[in-house]
């Protein structure tokens, strides 16, 4: 038996009459249902939209971090680093958004959703390595992509390119080991030329 698809403006106004003032704003673009809500109301929103009856979400789809340090460069003040994930009701064949900014842009700090979906679990650890979320709660908080001396947290804006260290296997010391990255940082951004009507447009 299918499910009949629920329209996304009356998604909107269901999830919003839900969850009422714990959330900051409750937004429809391209179809698409976000739902920001601040740190402090982040756990409680997350379990009423997972169990409530006209919610059940009982599927997190995926779960990242954002860095969005370079928006103050064109003038949008904020903080910087934010939650975002989205949810799936297999029952009610509807999704959703959820967006949440960490409070301390120095030290992000996010409450763990692993007691609600443990497929947040690797997820969480992820967000973690890349982008230096760390998710209070969480039993297993440690790096999953990167090398467990990995310094820094390389989707964030501010790292490097070519990273901090570099590694080698030494022959002598028959091992792997680190050193500071002896790369110049050089930006090759390629020249590309199109003539007159390339690819046959007119």
């Amino acid at each position: 038996m299918s499910v009949e698809l629920i329209q996304p403006a009356v998604l909107r106004d269901k999830v919003a009459r839900v969850l009422g003032e714990r959330v900051r704003k409750v937004t429809l673009a391209l179809d698409e249902v976000t739902v920001e809500v601040g740190a402090e109301n982040y756990l409680g929103v997350m379990q009423t939209l997972r169990d409530d009856a006209e919610c059940r979400f009982e599927q997190l789809i995926d779960l990242c971090a954002v860095d969005y340090s370079a928006y103050k460069e064109v003038g949008t003040e904020g903080l910087r680093f934010a939650v975002v994930s989205h949810l799936l009701s297999v029952s009610l064949n509807q999704r959703v958004r959820v967006k949440v900014f960490c409070q301390d842009d120095d030290f992000p700090v996010m409450a763990s959703v692993t007691e609600l979906w443990s497929a947040a679990d690797w997820f969480e650890r992820e967000a973690f390595d890349l982008y230096g979320v760390v998710f209070d709660g969480h039993q297993d908080l440690r790096r999953i992509l990167t090398d467990y001396g990995f310094i820094g947290h390389p989707f964030r804006k501010d790292f490097p390119l070519s990273g901090h260290v570099e590694m080698r296997y030494d022959a002598e010391q028959r091992r792997v080991i680190y050193e500071p990255v002896s790369i110049e940082p050089r930006e090759i951004t390629p020249r590309i030329i199109r003539e007159e009507h390339y690819g046959g447009l007119h």
